[in-house]
């Protein structure tokens, strides 16, 4: 079960900026993210990479977390707002549940719950 203190920090890193750190630190080697209800991406290089891409396909990325992170044993679910701001400046606004699974002070998986029309606003 991860403390709160930990949730706190890997939040933080995220509202900071840092997404790539994030992964690089809180997660497990093996572990994996799924996106609504695509299959699996595995690997905490594979994830670090692909959150690389995103980043360079934006001029901007910012998230927002809105209300506390809620923790139950393993499991933590969080409200994100992610705002991804492209070469031209316009700016595209996403919501979504993060549902993580950690085994002590790491993350071993990860669900993204979104409407992906949001991004066509």
């Amino acid at each position: 079960m991860p403390s709160r203190e930990i949730v706190e920090a890997f939040a933080q890193r995220l509202e900071n900026g840092d997404f790539v750190g994030a992964i690089l630190d809180y997660y497990t080697p093996d572990a994996a993210t799924h996106e609504n209800q695509a299959e699996p991406l595995v690997g905490r290089d594979k994830l670090a990479a692909k959150e690389r891409g995103v980043l360079a396909a934006f001029k901007e990325v910012k998230a927002v977390r809105i209300g506390p992170s809620l923790i139950e044993g393993d499991n933590v679910a969080t409200r994100w707002r992610f705002s991804f701001t492209n070469a031209e400046g316009l700016t595209r606004t996403l919501e979504e549940i993060a549902w993580q699974t950690w085994r002590g002070d790491q993350l071993v998986e990860e669900r993204f719950y979104y409407d992906p029309k949001q991004l066509g606003r």
